[in-house]
């Protein structure tokens, strides 16, 4: 999760929402991601996305079953749906999205998925909080 924070703190630095994600399989990253829509001008352009797309590549397969995702901030429904379809083995998340997180919509992750959230959820709060409230100052 720190790297994944790291990678938030990297979005947020070049003026996107400071959401970061890594593929972990056998111990070893093989996907990161953070977000990058506003830079990319794409809205499916999500740190998960670009994680899942960068594992899936690494490992030659669209499935990720023996994986766990690490993300910062609760996946959102389209994320949600991709993990679905990945077949993720585990997913972690930090803070929970209240608003558009993909729990608000029901089950939406593969049957198998486990679900961890709230690991570091102050802190990725913390980093949610101070990224808007810069962003208002403006």
């Amino acid at each position: 999760m720190a790297v994944a924070m790291q990678l938030a703190q990297e979005a947020a630095d070049a003026g996107e929402i400071p959401v970061g994600a890594v593929v972990v399989s056998n111990r070893r990253i093989i996907g990161k991601g953070s977000n990058q829509t506003e830079r990319l001008k794409d809205v499916t352009a999500h740190a998960e996305i670009l994680a899942l797309t960068a594992a899936t590549q690494h490992l030659g397969s669209k499935f990720l079953r023996d994986c766990t995702l690490y993300v910062t901030l609760e996946p959102c429904v389209m994320c949600a749906g991709a993990l679905y379809w990945a077949q993720l083995g585990r997913l972690v998340y930090g803070a929970a999205d209240e608003k558009r997180g993909y729990s608000k919509a029901g089950s939406l992750l593969h049957p198998k998925t486990r679900v961890t959230s709230g690991i570091l959820r102050e802190e990725t709060e913390a980093q949610l909080v101070e990224f808007f409230r810069k962003l208002r100052q403006f």
